[in-house]
């Protein structure tokens, strides 16, 4: 069998694209490495701060003698004492983030401890000046200078060390799931090229004489696919991007599966700035094709449903399957692209459940849920 120079052009042109995307110089190189503290200019980590100074000031309100009788005047400073600490702590971390971020760990935390205990120290020095020239603070007056130094640096050297070890721990163990969510990512891309790859270039063959356009628009969809597959796993995609990689994968099947193949896409005016992971969607409607349209003699209808909810984005992909008693036709997998895309949701988003999966009245129906607005608070 000769090939014809349409053949041979496409396919160089296909080469060039390819190729293109494994060169190094296209990737970024300028990502510096993040420390193991989290974003405390952040509003969330803000909020938690606080949260956590307040809970820390009922404690100590709590522990007072039994002759103290007003409980809200003592919870009212000492609210007020710890959440100055607290917030200065944190606005003095913030600062000196971007600078801890190119020392290791051991100098971060170092360094880290220093500042919050410098910090704390000031503050009480200045909490102590006050006290001692506000004459309407009374019941203050029996306290000796040197002891309540020592109680507010002992409480503030105890929780300051505990909150740098759970931040640790935290950093270290969303680096372990980190680790395991993009192998778990590459596998997935390996997964996806074999199978898909061969029906392409079959179909691309046999369009290539009769029909040279949409050969060459095959191509063009094969690469965009290639470029998603090869580039850094650690990547985020758009709505928007992953709704393009749909159509473009659709429109190599549909060349494939002919009027077999049929698409409902209903969108409902969901915001296409939605962030989430990349390659999220694309290996949902391979699953439906391959064990749903695949295996039924006149094939069916994908539906792919976006609708926006209270601060999500739900995702709905229906397609019918064969009856469980036809012989032959039912295809069990291993739901590998499934889990993969659980476990890389729930990494990427910090939440658990964003992928559910039913079958009803022989269709199956995978959720998507994708959180909206989401803000990554552990930027670098």
């Amino acid at each position: 069998m000769q090939c014809g120079p349409n053949i041979v052009a496409h396919s160089c042109w296909f080469c060039r694209r390819v190729k293109g995307f494994r060169d190094p110089s296209n990737m970024d190189t300028n990502s510096q490495q993040a420390s193991f503290l989290p974003d405390f200019c952040g509003t969330r980590i803000v909020f938690v701060v606080v949260l956590v100074a307040e809970l820390l000031a009922i404690v100590l309100t709590l522990a007072q003698p039994p002759y103290v009788t007003d409980l809200l005047f003592e919870l009212g400073m000492y609210s007020l004492f710890i959440q100055w600490i607290a917030l200065c702590c944190v606005g003095s971390l913030c600062l000196c983030r971007p600078y801890l971020n190119h020392l290791p760990d051991h100098w971060v935390a170092t360094l880290s401890y220093s500042i919050t205990l410098a910090v704390s120290y000031m503050m009480t020095e200045l909490a102590w000046w006050l006290i001692s020239e506000w004459p309407a603070i009374g019941s203050y007056s029996h306290y000796d200078h040197k002891l309540f130094l020592a109680r507010s640096m002992g409480i503030s050297a105890i929780v300051c060390a505990v909150a740098l070890r759970y931040f640790y721990v935290q950093h270290q163990w969303r680096n372990r799931l980190k680790s395991e969510t993009e192998a778990r990512l590459q596998a997935l891309q390996s997964r996806i090229r074999p199978h898909f790859l061969f029906n392409c270039l079959n179909t691309i063959a046999s369009l290539t004489r009769r029909q040279p356009a949409l050969a060459e628009q095959a191509i063009e969809d094969l690469s965009d696919l290639f470029r998603v597959s090869l580039q850094d796993s650690r990547q985020s995609s758009t709505l928007q991007d992953e709704i393009t990689l749909c159509e473009r994968y659709l429109r190599i099947e549909q060349h494939r599966l002919g009027d077999r193949l049929h698409v409902d896409w209903q969108l409902n005016a969901v915001p296409m700035d939605a962030i989430l992971p990349a390659l999220s969607l694309q290996p949902l409607l391979e699953n439906a094709i391959y064990h749903g349209i695949e295996s039924l003699a006149n094939g069916g209808l994908i539906r792919l449903t976006a609708r926006a909810m209270d601060n999500s984005i739900c995702i709905t992909i229906e397609n019918p399957v064969p009856e469980p008693t036809t012989p032959g036709q039912q295809r069990t997998g291993n739901h590998i692209a499934l889990e993969n895309i659980s476990q890389r949701l729930s990494a990427f988003f910090g939440q658990s459940q964003l992928l559910q999966v039913a079958q009803v009245d022989n269709h199956y129906r995978v959720t998507l849920t994708i959180p909206y607005p989401y803000e990554n608070t552990d930027r670098r």
